[in-house]
């Protein structure tokens, strides 16, 4: 009985020893494709990466690929969520630094001084990219990035609610209008720096921000 008992729990080990490692083999699967494909969906857009695109760049099957995703929009979805989650990571680390509120916005500003280079592992601007190409083409990739913006135009906001409240700063508006109005013209340098492959969009931009966030914010 004993002996049964023993060979009865070590096969169990055994087994859930296997699953584990099968789990943990088609998690890192799903990983590789999702931060595979990511850049492509970005480049191409959703309408635009096809299946071949997918398996040319992972070296798998369609059937492989999709075993691992319901369909094509869960997949794609995945895949923004990937590039969204390292540029929220990265603007909350340029928000994060020490400092007053006006350093912590010239941080931000900053960052995209050289945002063209942060984003282009990720096949460009996401917000951008994705944003655009899903207005008329998947209503759920849609909404993603919509809910991108509000969450990076709330991260602003906190900079300069809180700047306000220690008396740094002197707002002209409410802090999310003035996020709202900041972001619009950083989004806008992209869009421009985008289509006409001219840094100086985003070059002149950050250094005008700079300087009406000194002229405007500053007490």
């Amino acid at each position: 009985m004993v002996l049964f008992l023993y060979h009865a729990v070590s096969i169990f080990f055994i087994l859930a020893k296997i699953k584990l490692q099968m789990s943990t083999k088609a998690e890192r699967t799903t990983q590789y494709i999702i931060e595979t494909v990511a850049p492509i969906f970005s480049k191409y857009g959703y309408v635009g990466t096809s299946m071949s695109h997918l398996t040319e760049a992972t070296g798998l099957t369609k059937g492989a690929i999709y075993g691992n995703f319901e369909n094509k929009e869960a997949l794609a979805l995945s895949a923004f969520e990937h590039n969204q989650n390292i540029l929220l990571a990265k603007i909350e680390e340029v928000l994060s630094i020490e400092g007053s509120a006006i350093e912590k916005i010239d941080s931000l500003i900053n960052f995209y001084r050289q945002y063209d280079i942060f984003t282009l592992p990720m096949g460009g601007c996401p917000i951008l990219n994705i944003g655009v190409d899903a207005q008329n083409n998947n209503r759920l990739l849609g909404a993603a990035v919509k809910e991108t913006v509000k969450a990076i135009e709330g991260k602003i906001a906190l900079v300069l609610e809180n700047g306000k409240i220690d008396g740094e700063l002197k707002l002209p508006v409410p802090p999310l209008q003035f996020a709202k109005q900041l972001y619009t013209i950083l989004q806008g340098a992209v869009a421009m720096g985008t289509m006409t492959r001219d840094r100086k969009y985003l070059m002149n931009t950050t250094t005008y921000l700079e300087y009406l966030v000194r002229t405007e914010l500053k007490k």
